[in-house]
């Protein structure tokens, strides 16, 4: 499992250009089963989004379909971990362990 936490390069104005086709192409990698869950940080400096991928080069191969990515408009820092534990309600990401 991987946490991709996206920072905004360029001004919300900017980054608003792209977010339907942003919204879309997140929508392709939930229905692929590859994004978990995504969301803005608060405030809005980015994103994170909770993605499930083979390997990191594969994962890798994803985020380069953003548009945020073909538009530079964002830079990512990902970081793999192994969930160990999953509270009351978040079972399903056992599947995961």
């Amino acid at each position: 499992m991987f946490v991709v936490s996206l920072a905004y390069k360029v001004e919300l104005s900017e980054v608003d250009k792209h977010i339907n086709d942003h919204i879309a192409y997140l929508e392709k990698y939930y229905e692929k089963g590859n994004f978990i869950a995504s969301g803005r940080k608060v405030p809005r400096t980015g994103g994170v989004i909770l993605a499930h991928a083979e390997n990191r080069e594969k994962l890798d191969a994803i985020l380069q379909e953003d548009p945020f990515f073909k538009a530079d408009v964002a830079s990512y820092e990902v970081t793999e971990f192994v969930p160990s534990k999953v509270g009351q309600g978040f079972e399903s990401l056992a599947n995961f362990i």
